[in-house]
């Protein structure tokens, strides 16, 4: 590749960052980082009508929080600056007065009752309407009319749009890395709006425009904007412009496999679809966020990259630099990519074992009232012990409680099945055998205990079900000897008497 990879997400800040877009600005950021290339974040809102406050925040901190963050964009590096829409807005019409200039576009002044009516003719005829070379010499533009009408409508300062003017009779060749040639028939395709009366562009030329001037190298885009690409080929070579390689992403699908993904489908099915947690300014409606939801940014990324790109081999967990060496566009599918919320918990559940235990202590304390006069120092040790069997930081309470409280109660089941009066006498034995032990290590304990069962020549189970039961409230947890060394003598002792008191 002998040119400097220049790449960009290019999102409108009409709303949270959905997980198409966060996969989208992924796999930029790949390409770029794996080229030596220039990862740049363009902010397009020139639909200032849908423009939501706090958007455009929310993009940045969710592109920070997965860490891919932009090289180049709004307030960063800004060499090709403004890096918004609408702070470029004054670029914009002179780019379009010079595709009327060429006769590569036209002034149309159809309002838009008149367009409303033609369709609904059309409709009645059975027909679709479409406004190209067929019927535009037919309709109010500078093609039907005069040069001296045209000059009389413009100032008089008649509301115009400005259209650009498809072709006929032509075949367009499109290439994309991802699903290879393509073949277009310029006469089904319809004359565009370029420029709008309100004097703002449409996303297209402000795309094209845009993407020319900050020398983008590299068009990776979704799948949705495949039907424009005819478009901005036409408008490149319009504009004589060096065009940009192009790769159209497939969907995210739903669960099922059938269908996008969307919103609806977290809320229904009980995952997120936005990187970070959302509350609609209008509304104060909360939608859930993956990092409030307890998932590792790694576990994100790793999932996301999987959603349409595949390595050829069979290894799944890539560090963000593994994958930066092994991306490559042309193994990206052109089918829709099926979103499986298990298996992002299974890539959470191998990060969690890979988090450093002094990090998830922090956030375990952090998240619990209950441990907040606890040593962190302890809390790490505990954590050691139960991570293996979490996937989420809240995982480890359930997990762990009894690390830090006497259980409350007894898993029913489990006492009416190991508890009895034999269970009685010898747990009142262990608590004498226990209080004896003067060298109370996890090893030593271990020994002795099992040596004094030994001698009693009991089953294991009779002992140990119990004991465990006592220690924990339930069949579960670590080993039961750690369990008794880190909660100490005393407090194993009073847990133990606690049952002997409620059989």
């Amino acid at each position: 590749m002998t040119k400097t990879v220049r790449v960009r997400f290019a999102p409108s800040p009409t709303g949270p960052l959905h997980i198409g877009g966060v996969r989208t600005a992924l796999f930029n950021y790949l390409f770029a980082k794996k080229h030596n290339g220039t990862f740049i974040l363009r902010v397009e809102d020139t639909d200032q009508n849908r423009y939501v406050e706090g958007a455009e925040d929310y993009i940045v901190k969710a592109l920070n929080w997965c860490n891919i963050p932009f090289d180049e964009g709004p307030g960063k590096n800004e060499k090709f600056g403004p890096y918004r829409q609408s702070e470029r807005k004054h670029l914009y019409k002179q780019y379009a007065d010079k595709l009327v200039a060429s006769g590569n576009a036209y002034y149309a002044f159809d309002t838009s009752e008149d367009l409303d009516a033609h369709r609904k003719n059309h409709e009645a005829e059975g027909k679709t309407f479409i406004y190209n070379w067929h019927n535009r010499l037919k309709l109010s533009n500078s093609l039907s009319m005069s040069a001296d009408e045209l000059k009389a409508k413009l100032q008089s300062g008649d509301d115009y749009v400005i259209r650009f003017k498809s072709p006929q009779d032509q075949t367009l060749h499109l290439t994309d890395i991802i699903r290879g040639e393509m073949t277009i028939d310029t006469n089904v395709l319809d004359d565009k709006v370029l420029f709008k009366s309100d004097g703002m562009p449409t996303y297209h030329l402000a795309n094209i425009v845009d993407d020319h001037l900050m020398e983008i190298t590299h068009v990776i885009r979704g799948e949705e904007w495949l039907p424009s690409l005819a478009l901005h080929y036409q408008l490149y070579d319009a504009f004589g412009w060096e065009k940009p390689e192009f790769a159209h992403l497939p969907l995210i699908l739903k669960p099922t496999g059938k269908g996008k993904l969307s919103k609806r489908d977290g809320d229904k099915l009980g995952f997120p679809v936005f990187p970070l947690l959302w509350t609609d300014p209008e509304t104060q409606e909360v939608s859930r966020g993956y990092k409030e939801d307890g998932y590792f940014p790694e576990a994100m990324v790793n999932f996301l990259a999987f959603l349409g790109w595949n390595p050829g081999t069979e290894q799944e967990i890539f560090t963000l630099e593994e994958l930066t060496q092994a991306f490559e566009l042309e193994r990206v599918n052109k089918s829709g990519a099926r979103f499986d919320p298990d298996k992002i918990k299974w890539f959470n559940h191998h990060y969690m074992q890979e988090q450093n235990n002094d990090e998830l202590a922090e956030l375990f304390k952090a998240s619990r009232l209950e441990l907040k006069d606890i040593d962190v120092n302890y809390v790490v040790l505990v954590v050691g012990l139960v991570k293996e069997r979490a996937t989420f930081v809240n995982d480890l309470w359930d997990l762990s409680s009894f690390f830090f409280q006497s259980p409350k109660q007894y898993d029913e089941k489990s006492f009416a099945k190991i508890v009895n009066n034999d269970s009685r006498e010898l747990m009142s034995e262990l608590t004498q055998m226990l209080n004896n032990i003067s060298d109370f290590t996890t090893e030593n304990i271990q020994t002795e205990v099992k040596s004094w069962i030994g001698k009693k020549e009991v089953g294991f189970g009779k002992v140990m079900q119990p004991l465990r039961l006592a220690l924990v409230g339930a069949m579960q947890g670590p080993d039961v000897f750690e369990i008794i060394f880190m909660i100490g003598k005393t407090q194993s002792v009073e847990r133990i008497k606690n049952l002997i008191e409620t059989v």
